[in-house]
């Protein structure tokens, strides 16, 4: 019986194999951080600058941005781009298109649809803070090549 066996478990994952890999989008995501600085200038106009997001603190404006590129051979439909959001950071941002997770990544809607359990058995509505990711879904087919920038704004806490 094992030499009748081992054939069909050979054959199942050859075939298994292949469209696992298939399924999976060739899209490649590169995200980058940014502190928001707000300086004044010589005649007392704010300047808004980005700086590098090395070293951060309670308070700081965060803009980040997520990079997205089909690197596959061929389009690619219904691809979520999904990233988690930095654990001392509170969106700021209303993009009707970002949808967010307020546990893990488990269910995924509008922050003012989301609501979490209280510890005396009641209910209250999510806030910013308790984001722990964030996607955009991109339904349309993206053609091999094409790229796309996505981004949110987040408050350091």
């Amino acid at each position: 019986m094992n030499g009748v066996f081992r054939p069909w478990l050979c054959a199942m994952a050859l075939m298994i194999g292949p469209q696992t890999a298939m399924a999976a989008p060739a899209v490649r995501l590169d995200t980058q951080m940014f502190v928001e600085r707000v300086t004044m200038d010589i005649n007392g106009r704010a300047r808004r600058t980005l700086a590098s997001a090395d070293h951060v603190g309670p308070g700081d404006q965060l803009i980040v941005i997520v990079e997205w590129r089909n690197e596959g051979r061929a389009p690619v439909k219904d691809v979520a781009v999904t990233r988690p959001v930095p654990r001392s950071a509170r969106i700021a941002s209303d993009d009707p298109a970002m949808q967010v997770s307020i546990d893990g990544g488990a269910h995924w809607g509008r922050l003012d649809d989301m609501w979490l359990p209280t510890p005396l058995g009641g209910s209250r509505r999510a806030v910013a803070g308790d984001v722990t990711h964030v996607r955009w879904l991109l339904s349309d087919a993206v053609p091999p090549g094409q790229s796309g920038r996505l981004s949110y704004r987040a408050t350091v806490q």
